[in-house]
């Protein structure tokens, strides 16, 4: 299993569903910033919002397990093989990110329960 870099390209907010559905002062989210950098591999990262991994994982995942060495959705999608860009699932202020497969080992950090 590879690690798999998780790039945030950017935040967004639309004005008009905030206004219509949002809490008063809702702003984008404050979890993340573009240029961040997080690596996954089976495991959500540190500090990353519970949500936008639930959005992500699966791409993770199967980054992680070879799946960048093809391109995804039979070349449909993106260009470039072991990229995905996502976004987490929040439709008023969604995060977008780039995931992209890695040549780095990932090591499982496992401790048995005794």
């Amino acid at each position: 299993m590879k690690k798999v870099k998780i790039s945030v390209i950017k935040t967004t907010f639309d004005k008009s569903l905030a206004a219509e559905y949002g809490v008063q002062g809702l702003k984008a989210c404050p979890m993340f910033k573009a240029g961040q950098v997080f690596y996954a591999d089976y495991a959500k990262p540190d500090n990353f919002c519970d949500e936008a991994w639930k959005a992500i994982y699966q791409y993770v995942f199967a980054l992680a397990h070879g799946a960048g060495k093809e391109l995804f959705y039979y070349g449909d999608w993106i260009r470039t093989p072991g990229v995905a860009i996502c976004s987490c699932n929040d439709g008023i202020r969604p995060v977008i990110f780039k995931l992209e497969a890695t040549d780095e080992e990932s090591e499982i950090n496992y401790t048995p329960v005794r």
